[in-house]
Order: C-alpha cells, then sequence, then structure tokens
C-alpha cells in the first residue's frame, strides 16, 4: 500500500533531521512519499530537509520540501495535501520522531474500504521535573492511555480522508480530525513514537490554555461532532488513587490546568506542544 507522509513544519531545523531520519529508517510500506512543508520558516529547515533527497530516493521513496512563506498550520496541512500523491496519508509534526514498524503498520490497519483513522501510541519525551510529572499523569489519564488521541501523528485512509474538506482555519487541527471520526473507527497501532513536551511550568500553562481554547472553539463550531470525542471524566476513585500513586504528578498537572483556566489567554492561533 502506498503512503504519503505530510510533515509541516515551522523553524524546525532542531527536530527536522531526526524526524526524518526516523522516517527513513521506517520498515515499510514499500511505496511512500514524504512531503515536507516549510511554512514561513525562518531558519534551515527546508534545505536540511533537501539533504534526505538522495536518501530517500536509494530506498524507493519521494520526498518533496515545499519551501513557502508563512501561511499558519492549517495553510501548511493544506498545502501538503495539495502535494501529496496517495490517498492514504500520515500528517506528523516535524518534532516526533517515530519508530521503525510505525508507517508499515499504520499503512497496513488503514488498507481497508471503510473510513478509518490511525495513530502509534505515544511516549512523550520531557526532560524537567515539572515537565516529567506532568507527563506521567497525563499518559495515565484513560482518553490518553486507552483512546488515540492522535497529537503529533495521525493517518487516514482514502475514504477517511473524504470526511472533510478543506482544514479549517482553528487551533487544534488534531482534535477537529479526530472528532469526524467515531471511536470504533479510530485505531492505536502498538508501534511507538515520541512526542516532546514542553519544558517548565509557564510554557505547560500556555499550552493547557490552547488545548482548552481548541476544545472550546470547536464546540462552537462542530457541537454536533464533539460527541465523538469519548473522552469520560475519571471517577473519583481513579483520581484518588492517581494521586496516592503519584502524588507530585498529581499536583502538578492539577495545578497546570487550574492555571490555565484562572487565568484565560486571548491567543487564537497555532502553539506548539513542544
Amino acid at each position: 500500500m502506498s503512503l504519503s507522509i505530510l510533515i509541516p513544519a515551522c523553524n524546525e531545523a532542531d527536530y527536522i533531521d531526526a524526524c526524518l531520519t526516523a522516517v527513513l529508517a521506517s520498515e515499510g510500506p514499500e511505496v511512500a512519499q514524504v512531503v515536507v512543508v516549510a511554512n514561513g520558516c525562518n531558519d534551515d529547515t527546508a534545505a536540511r530537509a533537501r539533504t534526505y533527497s538522495l536518501a530517500f530516493a536509494a530506498r524507493g521513496w519521494l520526498i518533496d520540501v515545499l519551501d513557502l512563506p508563512a501561511m499558519g498550520k492549517p495553510g501548511a496541512l493544506a498545502a501538503g495535501d495539495a502535494a501529496a500523491l496517495y490517498p492514504t496519508r500520515a500528517y506528523l509534526d516535524a518534532d516526533v520522531t517515530v519508530s521503525p514498524p510505525l508507517m508499515a503498520q499504520l499503512a497496513e490497519t488503514l488498507d481497508t474500504s471503510a473510513a478509518r483513522y490511525a495513530s502509534g501510541s505515544p511516549n512523550i519525551t520531557a526532560r524537567s521535573w515539572v515537565t516529567r510529572a506532568y507527563a506521567r499523569y497525563w499518559m495515565r489519564l484513560p482518553f490518553v492511555a486507552d483512546g488515540v488521541p492522535g497529537f503529533g501523528l495521525y493517518a487516514v485512509n482514502a475514504p477517511g480522508r473524504a470526511r472533510w474538506g478543506a482544514f479549517p482555519t482553528i487551533i487544534s487541527d488534531d482534535t477537529y480530525v479526530r472528532i469526524v471520526f467515531t471511536p470504533a473507527e479510530r485505531i492505536k497501532v502498538p508501534a511507538v513514537y515520541d512526542w516532546p513536551l514542553v519544558e517548565g511550568f509557564c510554557r505547560l500553562v500556555r499550552v493547557r490554555r490552547r488545548q482548552d481554547l481548541g476544545v472550546a472553539e470547536l464546540a462552537g463550531m462542530e457541537p454536533g461532532l464533539m460527541v465523538n470525542e469519548g473522552k469520560t471524566k475519571p471517577s473519583f476513585g481513579w483520581l484518588v488513587r492517581s494521586a496516592l500513586r503519584d502524588p507530585a504528578a498529581f499536583g502538578v498537572y492539577a495545578i497546570v490546568r487550574l492555571s490555565g483556566r484562572l487565568c484565560p489567554s486571548r491567543q487564537t492561533s497555532w502553539v506548539r506542544g513542544r
């Protein structure tokens, strides 16, 4: 099965090498195209990406690098879609590193006539104490542990991509695409990928605000689709057990979330999760 891997990238010179090296090491699929959309970069993201042309050609894959003016993430995703050769598509953030089996597993899972959404098993990477604590708690939340959140990477087949037209100009593209599918149509494959979280308390609060804004925006724009989120609030018993199991992680997560709600942001544009 063929796959187009679309990578929007805005000033990702520090990450694009690791991202493309990991994609290049993928065990499959046999036919693939990588599209790096350098979106308003003022660093050498595009130049770095172009150095992989021969390596991808040697394994029979294509790589296209689009060096475009700033157009926001929805615009970059649209440009990637326009350049995509294959209907089955993976949307990959430039700071994510995939494990070798992941792309092959996604392509195999999406090889069906039914509309499907798929992602891998995320591994959140962090360095600072506060970010590691936040990540530990977040990864245990039922929606993340048992669901298919798709942050940093999601993929759809042709019937799935037909579920929506152009990417809307919104804060959270990953949430929007996810809720276009019911929980039963979303599949998590076992292969992992690394997704870096922002470092430090203030940046965590900023990203938490962005997440809340994105959900609120979608709830106003697509209230009928929000039932597909599939999120259930953890029970009181679950919260107590979590707090006892890892008080530091529980405390950091609670304070970050409360801070995001008490100090709402007026931000309406995209902000990195990392």
